[in-house]
């Protein structure tokens, strides 16, 4: 995924000072009808990115949704190195212009394509990969949705953050200090 919490970024003096007006968890996490980031855009690392796709079995019928896409980079990679199709959904318009060029620089448009919206909103139910780097509170407002509108053998790939303790990974892994969470979606 291609954000991480505001705490990441910004000095300790100031999260001290912002986190007890700012962030509660629900304000942290989107709602539907939310038109503004809640996690600072910071890219994933290409290692990582490599990862997340090896851990998700990614292969050519695959679809992978980047809930938070940022530049793009998760569904260029798996469209380029793996044949699979590709979505991202992302909330900053920038962001969507900037991974649209990405895709046409990598020659790979014509399987990727980048929606500017809210993820919370989004359909995602065509997708067989979802890809996440996201805060944690948002990953558990966000798995309801998953689980009710995902295929049961769907993977969900997380970067950093996992689901909560109510959904405790199928697997993990940590590549170069970055922990990667790993879930497939079962039968309800």
């Amino acid at each position: 995924m291609s954000r991480a919490p505001l705490a990441a970024v910004l000095p300790a003096c100031l999260v001290l000072v912002l986190l007890p007006c700012v962030a509660a968890p629900d304000l942290l996490a989107q709602s539907p009808v939310s038109t503004t980031a809640d996690v600072v855009y910071i890219p994933t690392p290409q290692r990582v990115v490599d990862a997340m796709l090896a851990a998700a079995d990614i292969g050519p019928s695959d679809v992978v949704y980047d809930l938070g896409s940022g530049d793009g980079r998760i569904v260029i990679t798996a469209a380029r190195e793996y044949g699979a199709r590709g979505v991202g959904i992302e909330i900053d318009p920038t962001l969507v212009a900037r991974a649209t060029e990405n895709a046409a620089a990598a020659g790979v448009s014509d399987r990727v394509r980048f929606i500017t919206g809210n993820f919370f909103a989004a359909d995602i139910g065509e997708a067989t990969v979802v890809t996440l780097y996201l805060l944690q509170n948002i990953n558990e407002r966000l798995r309801p949705k998953l689980v009710r509108e995902l295929r049961p053998g769907t993977r969900v790939v997380s970067h950093v953050f996992n689901m909560g303790p109510e959904w405790p990974p199928d697997g993990t892994q940590v590549i170069e200090g970055n922990p990667i969470f790993f879930w497939t979606i079962s039968d309800p």
